[in-house]
């Protein structure tokens, strides 16, 4: 039976939202939980001194206006999913100039995320998007820490069906891009991942994974905005591998493509926005490192049941923005995925529809938060939005 891992939910956590923390036991959950109060103490007074030193700069932009150093903003969290039920937490994130003289690299990002949910399960995360050096470099530090309480399918268990697991997990990441050309960038970055499981009715036994992984991609961008593009592409392709000398179990690798076009429409008011990702395993591919339909590719999709080595998937988004802060999305795709445990998953036609509403996050850049509404095949999903879902 394969080592079950991250829920399409805590997928998206992982991707989007992002902690440092040391090694850790992952077997003794009073620890855990101390280590999860001090650690969000400290970041979340961390991040408050960091605004209030932002306070006192400002910059002169190219058309002579004063502009403040940073944009803080402290948004509620709230959703709801059949997996993870109700989430609630907060979200503060500053936006600011890496270098306050450079005012050709788009605004950098930083924020924490700290969220509980009522099925007991518990996260707190970082995220760190630079750029510098009139954007000629681009950094992420990435991570996430928590409990999950989940469940996966199992169609050759004595009764099929969905099973309960929880998952205390530390995932870890670094990245660093450089620009080759105008408009093409390329990078490594390296992720870290602790895992330590415990399965319902003892299905399982319960399992500790660790994993290194190092990724090199390239990338072009020839976008507007890089938080609210209104017309241009962007297209990426990863390599991620995770070699035996890595201090990896075993070997594996996976290649990750997206290809994103917008069209503006209205005189550039509302926007069309067209995607294409695709994700392929290659080789031994562990529970934790396939992948989910569900996220930001299709929604519609949140009971984490459609999971396999690959998948591709297409899709198309309306953005209208009735109003200089606030705007609604319409959105359709397609997916198919292989590699499956159960095989009628293979090779399926899953399709997802919805809708969703955007509020514009801080005053000065056009960077959306939002909630989505999506029905796929025989299940459905509520989505919290941190910028767009592409």
């Amino acid at each position: 039976m394969p080592k079950c891992g991250l829920s399409t939910n805590c997928q998206y956590l992982v991707k989007n939202f992002y902690f440092i923390l040391p090694n850790r036991s992952v077997n003794t959950k009073e620890n855990f939980t101390l280590k999860f109060l001090l650690i969000l103490s400290f970041v979340i007074s961390s991040y408050l001194a960091i605004a209030q030193s932002l306070t006192k700069d400002s910059i002169q932009t190219q058309n002579g206006k004063s502009e403040k150093g940073y944009d803080l903003t402290i948004m509620p969290f709230f959703n709801y999913n059949r997996n993870l039920k109700f989430m609630f937490g907060v979200i503060p994130m500053v936006m600011y100039r890496a270098n306050k003289a450079d005012t050709i690299s788009p605004k950098s990002l930083s924020g924490v995320a700290a969220t509980y949910t009522t099925n007991k399960s518990y996260f707190i995360a970082i995220f760190n998007r630079i750029y510098f050096a009139e954007d000629r470099w681009r950094a992420i530090l990435y991570g996430v820490t928590g409990n999950q309480n989940s469940q996966f399918y199992m169609d050759d268990a004595d009764i099929p069906g969905f099973y309960d697991y929880g998952t205390e997990m530390t995932v870890i990441g670094v990245g660093i891009q450089r620009r080759l050309v105008p408009g093409v960038f390329g990078g490594v970055t390296y992720s870290y991942s602790n895992y330590y499981t415990e399965y319902e009715d003892e299905v399982q036994p319960p399992s500790t994974t660790i994993t290194n992984g190092i990724e090199f991609n390239i990338q072009y961008d020839i976008r507007d905005d890089v938080y609210y593009p209104t017309i241009g592409k962007k297209a990426k392709i990863r390599w991620i591998s995770n070699p035996e000398w890595f201090a990896n179990d075993f070997k594996s690798n996976r290649i990750k493509s997206e290809y994103n076009q917008y069209f503006p429409m209205r005189s550039g008011i509302d926007v069309i926005a067209a995607r294409f990702a695709g994700s392929f395993g290659l080789g031994t591919i562990a529970f934790e490192q396939q992948v989910t339909i569900g996220g930001k590719d299709i929604r519609g999709y949140s009971e984490g049941k459609y999971r396999g080595d690959g998948l591709m998937a297409v899709q198309g988004e309306y953005r209208y923005n009735f109003n200089k802060r606030m705007g609604l999305v319409g959105f359709f795709g397609l997916a198919t995925l292989y590699g499956s445990d159960t095989e009628d998953f293979n090779w399926g036609i899953y399709p997802g529809i919805g809708v969703g509403y955007r509020y514009k996050a801080f005053k000065n850049v056009k960077f959306n938060i939002g909630l989505d509404a999506a029905v796929g095949k025989d299940d459905w999903g509520f989505y919290f939005r941190i910028g767009e879902a592409f």
